[in-house]
């Protein structure tokens, strides 16, 4: 018994620090996903503050699964582990059943998984942590207070040095489908063997005083000015097996709204994409831009920012892009992409490239 309680702690609390350093390597990427929870769920007022959430959950992932490991403290950490798995529980049990949420982010971008994937591995977790908690008394803590008690400070400011540091210098490990070396084109190409989902519009109206639901392609013989329009919305009639281009969302314009991403992937000579989703004036953008000018011939400033950016960066060549791309492509706003046609071939903070 001793010894399966031992591999069943070793299991629990490697996962769990295996799931909180992916999710460290870009906390940016939680938080994203976090106000995506929030935007579902009508309490978008604490998006201001997921960034805080995701930093404080990786951190308390990894240390919890040390404190496991090294068994102190033993009792607390275990409660502590099974209220972290019931709200994982909750939060995956609903990405799953109501569908609104495509991935949980479990294990960030680096390992996707479906949603019913993510709810039956928290719940063989749930399950492993309520065996352990139910034999507590079996296991024998041998850890000195002041050693365990150190070991955690320092995972603890570890972790939280680890998160500051990706977030101005990019994710260590990138595993966004804009990282170096990808070819946008081909990322936006969807995949052999991908199967969309079949879906149907759904139309609904009222008719003296009763609601009737359309198919859009099957109107009754009858319909007439009586019925009066309520909503549409479209329902999975079939779902598709999920494959799906890496990238689905990349737009660019120009400040017309003009199409300008064929145009840039045309350009025979390297140029400099800048992105950022917000011109923050405090940044040191002249500096930037003189670098970057130095050195390459063509630089554009991507940004979601209209104003911000002809605001402050009139002089420049300005083109427009989703929010939702620009979050994706660059988690350190600016961040300098050197492409070549539609492939990236260098990616770096602004930071990294004024210091290099």
């Amino acid at each position: 018994m001793q010894s399966f309680l031992k591999i069943l702690r070793w299991s629990v609390g490697l996962l769990f620090i295996f799931s909180g350093l992916i999710k460290a390597n870009d906390p940016l990427g939680l938080s994203y996903k976090m106000q995506e929870f929030f935007d579902v769920w009508g309490i978008s007022f604490l998006t201001d503050y997921t960034l805080a959430f995701a930093i404080v959950m990786n951190v308390l992932e990894i240390v919890t699964g040390i404190a496991l490991i090294i068994q102190f403290p033993y009792k607390q950490t275990l409660w502590l582990l099974l209220g972290l798995i019931i709200f994982f529980s909750f939060l995956t049990g609903y990405a799953l059943f109501s569908g609104k949420i495509k991935t949980c982010g479990c294990f960030g971008d680096c390992i996707p998984l479906t949603p019913k994937t993510s709810f039956i591995k928290d719940i063989v977790l749930c399950i492993a942590i309520v065996i352990l908690l139910f034999n507590k008394k079996k296991v024998k803590t041998k850890m000195h207070p002041a050693l365990g008690i150190f070991i955690l400070l320092i995972a603890t400011a570890g972790v939280g040095y680890g998160q500051n540091y990706v977030l101005n210098h990019l994710p260590i490990f990138d595993c966004l489908p804009y990282k170096e070396g990808n070819d946008i084109v081909e990322k936006m190409k969807t995949p052999p063997g991908a199967v969309p989902d079949s879906v149907s519009i759904q139309m609904e109206f009222t008719k003296e005083g009763k609601d009737y639901v359309f198919d859009v392609n099957h109107f009754p013989e009858n319909f007439d000015s009586t019925y009066v329009f309520k909503t549409r919305k479209e329902v999975v009639v079939q779902k598709g097996n999920g494959l799906q281009a890496a990238i689905v969302d990349f737009n660019i314009t120009g400040l017309s709204g003009v199409d300008t991403a064929t145009a840039l992937f045309s350009i025979p000579t390297p140029y400099v994409l800048l992105f950022a989703g917000k011109i923050d004036t405090s940044l040191p953008w002249a500096e930037l831009l003189k670098q970057l000018h130095n050195k390459h011939k063509l630089v554009y400033i991507v940004t979601a920012d209209k104003s911000g950016a002809i605001n402050t960066l009139a002089n420049e060549n300005i083109l427009i892009g989703d929010i939702t791309m620009i979050k994706t492509a660059a988690r350190v706003w600016p961040t300098i992409f050197v492409m070549n046609g539609s492939t990236i071939m260098q990616k770096q903070s602004y930071i990294d490239y004024l210091n290099k």
